[in-house]
C-alpha cells in the first residue's frame, strides 16, 4: 500500500471512529489520544477499523509507533 492509500484509509478510519474530528487541515503530527481526544476505547476501535479496512494488524507492542496520525499512516503504508 502506498502512502496516499494509507493516508486515505487512516482518515476514513478516524472519521468512522471519531466523526467529530475535523479532517480538513488535520495536522499529521497530531497525537491520536491527546490532540484528537480519543479515549482508550476509541483508540482500540480505530486499530480494529484499520485492521478491517486494510488487513494491517497493529499489535499492542506497536501502539507507541502509531501514537500520531503520521505514525499510523507510515505504519499502514509499510505493512499494508
Amino acid at each position: 500500500m502506498n502512502e496516499q492509500e494509507a493516508r486515505q484509509a487512516v482518515r476514513a478510519a478516524i472519521n468512522q471512529v471519531a466523526p467529530d474530528v475535523e479532517l480538513d487541515g488535520l495536522d499529521e503530527g497530531s497525537r491520536l489520544r491527546q490532540d484528537l481526544e480519543l479515549d482508550s476505547l476509541d483508540f482500540l476501535r480505530l486499530v480494529e477499523t484499520i485492521d478491517e479496512a486494510t488487513g494491517v494488524d497493529i499489535p499492542e507492542r506497536d501502539y507507541a509507533s502509531v501514537a500520531t496520525v503520521k505514525g499510523l499512516i507510515d505504519y499502514v503504508a509499510l505493512r499494508g
